[in-house]
């Protein structure tokens, strides 16, 4: 996991509202929801394809209201068929998982 603020005042991130995530899926793209505790909202946590030396994205943890109660999540869209790394600090992975074409894979931050 990687801590980067967009806001320059530093302010932790809101709640997203409901309808403001779109996800591309297709045959050879897919999406990732990563489920965090909430004390990693605001965090910025980086993944990338399970190949070494492989460019890494990234995405804010986020308040995800709904109607169960909130949830704390990053969401990678848009990613190619594949295995991909979830890193919990720049030299440390915290898990692998395989995301598939056309579907959003789940997976929970690793405690």
């Amino acid at each position: 996991m990687t801590e980067h603020s967009h806001d320059p005042a530093g302010h932790r991130y809101g709640p997203t509202r409901a309808g403001t995530v779109l996800l591309d899926l297709g045959a050879g793209t897919g999406a990732l929801v990563l489920y965090t505790p909430a004390g990693l909202l605001g965090a910025e946590i980086e993944i990338s394809a399970a190949a070494p030396g492989a460019p890494r994205t990234h995405a804010a943890v986020r308040a995800r209201p709904g109607p169960g109660g909130t949830r704390y999540a990053a969401v990678y869209g848009g990613l190619s068929t594949g295995r991909y790394t979830i890193w919990r600090d720049h030299d440390t992975p915290a898990a692998q998982v395989t995301v598939t074409g056309g579907q959003v894979t789940s997976h929970h931050w690793p405690g």
